[in-house]
């Protein structure tokens, strides 16, 4: 919010004056911008390093992706269909009858990555990508894996990782959220995945559904925006005496600059999300039709555009607690999903490289878990933690690579584990941070998202 009044609006607000209008204290305050707001919390910070990105994008998709099925290729899986025989990693120990996979592998890119037939797209931009066959985490169950994948916590509320970036970097645009969430439909940990928990309310994510309306309550009701500015200028006011009687509490403050934030982003945001300004090549790259304002495709559009506007972190939501990747009955219904974000995320990850975006955007693709090689259900597969697949591109990753290995049915990792927190712990390195010094205290102790653990995945940076 300008706190410096525009000569005609103090010429406005002497008029008020001579009208007994106001209260000649806060008109005081008004005319002389005496107003006690404290610094700006969301201020662009310097990371803890020089780092290549920026921001992140972080696409989240719900359920338990196949790595068997998708980005891990496993041939003695494809021969051993139908036998029985002991899983471990993870699994118990009684026989199992294991599943081939539905779908054949292909190279990809000039670096040979194989990646399966379910993402024909997504395989042309391997040369870009870095996968990680070697992910392991905490649960098998959706709630605490989704929880731990967004928080570092499996079992206990946390702060999500957008909003640990949103703490320490700040945001790079002033008039839009620091840490966005395109999120028409909520995975199983809800609304967790952006919240803050103990961070100060300012962290917390700014949740975008689509549609006619991406955010909610965000048309102005008054037509004139030199009257909305007077109104949001003397409610600062107040808001900031109410404040320091209340020994400046953060989720006050945060309440308080969230008035100012949806000021500004009553101008801003809807010209963020208005991909019709795109022209067809860039609309037929993410697969939308002119007008449409909703869908994969639309948040991946989207999700660019808000990267290119200086948000920090973006996270897509691919799922939904109901309808997600969580194949028990037919792993047929995979290929659903993956026809779903296939196009989209490959004409992101071609968008940002045309226009020189991609070497400091971080896009990371992950799920909660992995799948099982044994049959669960009729034709479906189990949960999966003890290995699954993830990749990152761009943002000072390594592509044209695959990183680490899964036993010869993708039951266990083989290789070069990286669990959830060495996860974490990279993508904070990419952004310039060091995940051991990114701390807040709360409760008698300083909390970070790693929490005591984590290592940087050094071989997968450029």
């Amino acid at each position: 919010m300008n706190k410096h009044p525009s000569p005609a609006r103090r010429e406005f607000l002497r008029s008020l004056a001579a009208g007994s209008l106001l209260m000649p204290g806060l008109l005081s305050e008004l005319l002389a911008d005496t107003t006690s707001a404290a610094d700006d919390p969301l201020a662009p910070k310097q990371p803890h390093f020089p780092a290549k990105a920026k921001r992140v994008i972080f696409v989240f998709s719900n359920g338990g992706t196949s790595h068997m099925d998708t980005f891990d290729h496993k041939p003695e899986l494809f021969k051993a269909d139908g036998k029985k025989m002991g899983v471990g990693g993870g699994l118990s120990n009684q026989q199992k009858v294991l599943l081939k996979p539905s779908w054949e592998f292909r190279p990809g890119g000039t670096c040979g990555t194989l990646v399966s037939d379910l993402f024909p797209h997504l395989r042309e931009c391997m040369d870009d990508v870095c996968v990680i066959r070697s992910m392991n985490g905490n649960d098998n169950e959706h709630y605490n894996a989704t929880l731990g994948m967004h928080t570092g916590s499996f079992f206990f509320a946390r702060p999500s990782i957008g909003s640990w970036v949103s703490y320490g970097l700040g945001t790079m645009n002033q008039n839009l959220p620091s840490f966005v969430a395109l999120a028409p439909q909520m995975p199983y940990a809800g609304t967790q995945i952006f919240n803050n928990d103990f961070l100060p309310a300012y962290h917390q994510g700014v949740r975008v559904v689509g549609g006619k309306e991406p955010i909610a309550n965000l048309e102005a009701r008054s037509k004139s925006r030199s009257l909305q500015e007077l109104e949001l200028e003397t409610a600062d006011i107040l808001n900031n005496r109410h404040l320091k009687e209340r020994d400046d509490d953060s989720d006050l403050a945060a309440r308080i600059r969230s008035f100012e934030t949806a000021f500004h982003m009553q101008t801003e945001a809807p010209e963020a999300f208005a991909v019709d300004q795109e022209d067809d090549a860039t609309l037929g790259l993410y697969g939308l039709k002119r007008g449409q304002s909703e869908g994969f495709g639309w948040q991946c559009l989207v999700a660019r555009r808000l990267a290119e506007r200086g948000v920090r972190f973006i996270e897509l939501v691919d799922g939904s607690s109901s309808h997600n990747w969580d194949q028990h009955g037919d792993m047929a219904e995979h290929a659903v999903h993956a026809k779903n974000i296939d196009q989209p995320l490959a004409g992101l990850l071609r968008d940002l490289k045309a226009r020189g975006m991609l070497e400091d955007t971080l896009v990371v693709w992950t799920t909660e878990f992995g799948r099982t090689p044994g049959v669960d259900g009729e034709k479906g597969r189990g949960h999966h933690s003890a290995c699954f697949s993830s990749w990152m591109a761009g943002g000072g990753v390594k592509g044209g690579i695959a990183y680490g290995s899964t036993d010869e049915l993708g039951a266990t990792v083989a290789e070069n584990g990286v669990h959830v927190h060495d996860f974490h712990a990279t993508i904070l390195h990419l952004i310039g941070i060091d995940h051991t010094r990114l701390t807040y205290r709360h409760a008698g102790r300083d909390y970070r998202l790693t929490d005591v653990h984590g290592r940087i995945v050094r071989e997968l940076l450029a």
